[in-house]
Order: C-alpha cells, then sequence, then structure tokens
C-alpha cells in the first residue's frame, strides 16, 4: 500500500457521534494520521444523551475540553425512586463535593454542546482530517490494510481511501458490524418509551434538581433536570398505545400534566424511541473494531449508555496506538473486547434491573439490590465495576481497577502532569534517581498523595495505563523491573532502567 493508491491513515474511524469524536481525539494525542467519515452534514441538534460521570469527565480532561464543559454542565445532585403516592422509595445522592478521580460524581449536559467542544478540539490535530456528508459503502479487510469506499454526499462522487484499522463508531445500525458479519447478543430489555424535551418559560423550582424515577406500574416516568431551562421526561408506552398517536403535541400535554401546563414550557423534542439491552459478541475481527452503540446498547436508567461509548474510545485509543507504530502485537487488540465487554454488560444488566423495578413500583429492599455487587457489598455511592480479565502485570490483585486521581505537590491534578500516557507510582525507594523511563515517573517521596493512594492499595508501586485503570503492582523492586519488562510499554523501554 503507497501513497499512491489514495489516501493512506493510520485509523478511520466512521461515525462522529461523541464516541468516534472521543476516540479520534485520543488518537490525535497519540500522533497518529486518523480519518473521520460521518454521513451527516452538522450535529444533530436536539438532546439526545444527558449524563457522564466523574470518569468520563476524567477522559474528557486528558482531551483538554473538561474545564471548557465544566462552565456549560450541571452537578446532578443524586437520583430518587418514588411510588405511585409519591413516597420516597430510595434516595441515592451523588457527593456534592469532588470526588478521588478530581471531578463530580454526576453531570448532566447538553449533546449538541459536547459533541461542538469534542469537534473543536479535533482541529488541534494537523493528522486528523474530518469529512462530513461522507456515506461509508463498504469497507473490506484486506489483510495488511483496509480498504474503504464512500460518496459524498453533496456531490456524489465516489471515493476510496486506505486504514491500517477502522473502527465503526456509527451506532445501532452500524455498517461497520454488518461487515464483520456479528451478531448481537439479545439481552432481553425491548420496551417503547416517549422521550419528551422542554424548554421551560420561566423557573419552576418544585420540578426539583435530581433525578426522578416514579415507579408506577401503570405507566412508570423518568423525569431529568437538564442545564439551563431544559427539562426531560421520559415516559413509558403502553402495549396497544401507537407511537404516533402518543407522541402528538395534545398526548404529549396531557401525560405532563402532573408537571407542567402548555404555557410553561416549549417543546423542543418529542420522539417514541425502542429502548434496546445487546452486546455485540465479537467487538473485533482482523482490522475492524466497534465501539459505542455499534458494540452495546443499553437501557437509560443508569445514564449510562454513551458513557460505555466514551469508555470504548479511552480503552482501545492507546491499543491502536501502540500496534499501528509497530510497538505491540495486534494481539494487544483482543484485550479490547475482553476487558469492555463484561464492563459495559455489567452496566447494562444493572439498567435492566432498575427498569423492571421501575415498571412494576419495586420495595425499597429491592431497589437496593438492584445496587449492589455479586457479593452482595453495597456500591450505592459509587457504580464501577472491575475491567474483564485481560492485560496484567505484577501483582493483579488491583489490576482493571480504575485508579483514583490525586492532586500532587504543585497543585496541578496527577493527568494533567501525565497525559495519556502510562504512569508508574513508587515508592521512592524502588526506583532509581535519574531513571529513563518513557513515561512519567511519580515518587513517594515527592508526592504525598501518591503515597496515601498506594498505602490505601497495600503495595508499594503501581502502573497505571493511559485510561487510568491499573495494569498491575508490585511490592518489591524485583517485581517491580519484571513488571516492566513483561507490559505493553516494553517495547517503548529498550535501554531504559529505574
Amino acid at each position: 500500500m503507497t501513497d499512491e493508491d489514495g489516501e493512506v491513515y493510520d485509523v478511520a474511524v466512521v461515525g462522529l457521534g461523541p464516541t468516534g469524536a472521543t476516540l479520534a481525539n485520543l488518537l490525535g494525542i497519540c500522533g497518529l494520521s486518523v480519518l473521520v467519515l460521518d454521513r451527516e452534514a452538522a450535529i444533530y441538534h436536539l438532546p439526545r444523551a444527558v449524563h457522564f460521570d466523574d470518569e468520563i469527565m476524567r477522559i474528557f480532561q486528558n482531551i483538554g475540553v473538561a474545564e471548557t464543559l465544566a462552565k456549560i454542565v450541571r452537578i446532578n445532585p443524586g437520583m430518587r425512586f418514588v411510588d405511585t403516592r409519591g413516597k420516597l422509595l430510595l434516595d441515592w445522592p451523588r457527593p456534592g463535593e469532588v470526588g478521588p478521580h478530581g471531578w463530580h460524581a454526576s453531570y448532566r449536559f447538553h449533546q449538541p454542546d459536547l459533541e461542538r467542544i469534542l469537534r473543536g478540539a479535533l482541529q488541534r490535530f494537523s493528522t486528523v482530517k474530518v469529512r462530513t456528508q461522507a456515506e461509508v459503502l463498504s469497507v473490506e479487510d484486506r489483510g495488511n490494510f483496509v480498504e474503504l469506499r464512500y460518496e459524498e454526499r453533496k456531490t456524489g462522487k465516489r471515493r476510496a481511501v486506505f486504514a491500517g484499522y477502522v473502527v465503526g463508531c456509527d451506532g445501532a445500525r452500524s455498517l461497520v458490524r454488518r461487515t464483520m458479519n456479528t451478531e448481537m447478543e439479545d439481552l432481553g430489555f425491548h420496551e417503547r418509551w416517549l422521550v419528551v424535551d422542554v424548554l421551560l418559560n420561566g423557573p419552576k423550582p418544585e420540578l426539583g434538581d435530581h433525578t426522578i424515577q416514579y415507579c408506577n406500574p401503570e405507566r412508570p416516568a423518568t423525569y431529568c433536570r437538564s442545564p439551563g431551562m431544559r427539562r426531560r421526561w421520559e415516559i413509558a408506552v403502553l402495549d396497544g398505545e401507537e407511537s404516533d398517536e402518543i407522541a402528538t403535541t395534545d398526548s404529549v400535554w396531557r401525560l405532563l400534566k402532573d408537571w407542567l401546563a402548555p404555557g410553561e414550557a416549549e417543546i423542543e423534542r418529542k420522539a417514541v424511541y425502542t429502548f434496546h439491552s445487546a452486546i455485540a459478541r465479537r467487538w473485533r475481527i482482523g482490522r475492524l473494531l466497534l465501539a459505542g452503540d455499534a458494540a452495546h446498547l443499553t437501557p437509560p436508567f443508569m445514564g449510562q449508555g454513551m458513557c460505555a461509548g466514551i469508555r470504548d474510545a479511552a480503552n482501545l485509543a492507546w491499543k491502536l496506538a501502540l500496534c499501528a507504530k509497530g510497538l505491540a502485537d495486534e494481539t494487544l487488540l483482543d484485550s479490547y473486547q475482553a476487558e469492555r465487554m463484561p464492563h459495559a454488560r455489567e452496566y447494562i444488566e444493572t439498567a435492566i434491573r432498575l427498569g423492571g423495578l421501575i415498571n412494576t413500583a419495586g420495595t425499597r429492599q429491592a431497589l437496593e439490590a438492584a445496587f449492589r455487587q455479586d457479593d452482595g457489598t453495597a456500591r450505592m455511592e459509587s457504580i464501577s465495576p472491575r475491567l474483564g480479565p485481560g492485560l496484567a502485570a505484577g501483582s493483579d490483585e488491583h489490576a482493571g481497577r480504575l485508579f483514583p486521581q490525586p492532586q500532587l505537590a504543585n497543585g496541578e491534578m496527577m493527568d494533567d502532569v501525565c497525559g495519556y500516557a502510562p504512569v508508574l507510582l513508587a515508592e521512592s525507594a524502588l526506583v532509581d534517581k535519574g531513571g529513563d523511563l518513557p513515561f512519567p515517573v511519580l515518587t513517594t517521596e515527592r508526592e504525598p498523595a501518591v503515597a496515601a493512594c498506594l498505602k490505601a492499595m497495600d503495595t508499594r508501586a503501581a502502573l497505571i495505563r493511559p485510561d487510568r485503570y491499573v495494569l498491575g503492582t508490585a511490592t518489591t523492586r524485583e517485581m517491580l523491573l519484571t513488571m516492566l519488562r513483561n507490559t505493553f510499554a516494553s517495547p517503548l523501554q529498550q535501554g531504559a532502567s529505574v
């Protein structure tokens, strides 16, 4: 494959929603050449996803857009579950203070604003090209590269480009997934819900700032407080009701009568969606990969649909970078599905359980049980599953756990200092001064917050991946050296020492 064959890229990303835009930004940070193709001419102007959590804000921090986002999002105080009489069944508060990852636990946002910021960030990279109104027609893995053919919708001209890898971030009806011929495993949840977004004409404080799940077996509903004057309701559509009829303006106002009168707000969007739960059986075949809704679909009750796609991007980008640069064997990419699939499945299954309880006016005990881990311990304060079995080094007791983001002695946050790269945290006695590892090393001697994190883990060193999950830990210098020799980073460390 040469330049004479057509444009050549390390990675082509199909789809420029939040997942595709996040992936393209991270690949740009890694220095790869990237082509992003999207069939639409512009950002979809109406709200869709409305929630993300601290882990996702941390990924946006690594991209460099978190501070901009922080000015336009709303901190979410939590979720409440009420019965048919309005009695509180369960209160799931989110902490009001900044948490261990350096951000608040829960945010509400307006998706067009997020997409605009992510797309704007792509302009930093001379190696990343974005083409909108580009309808991908075919994707063919030719062994050593992938050939993509697409049509410029504006001109009708057809073009061919080549990439080392293609990632389908192209949604539930993914062309890339169809090309891969991988089925979706049905996880059993398929329900129609009416989604209504409104713009209030004036203050309406009685609606409250919390997300509220109305556990009503006759007509379950969810209320969401979004930034500014935006509010959302998701209301179950009953068997026998026609989607077109229930989405009429008159019908919507009848359903909202317990909360709003027509003169109090303008309807921004009203549409019936079928919420699905499914997960692709294969996320990678050869040089073709899936991310976001192309790989998994979840009901909205946990607010984790978009979050799952953003996590996919953070997990995948650095692995693609190592493979594209010839610094790791392509088998590294097998860890992507191995780690992300069980992680995404746990969020989906929790959302399904919650959806079932909301539909049947579940008891407080049943609601609490939906938030418990397999070992029965409560996890109401922070739902953060471990990655599936994948990459591990040294002691794997903590491998696959998301590592906190401490504030360093100079006042900066760890991720701002380290960037989207590995970082070694270690007791000073385990590393020689002046070591030349090709990624940051933070020692306990200089960083008390790092010392506290390692102490809490009962270890003396931890190697953290670019996506901020623990790769492995060590308690002796010998274990540390072995861990470094046997990690994903080993090709980068030829001649390096600690």
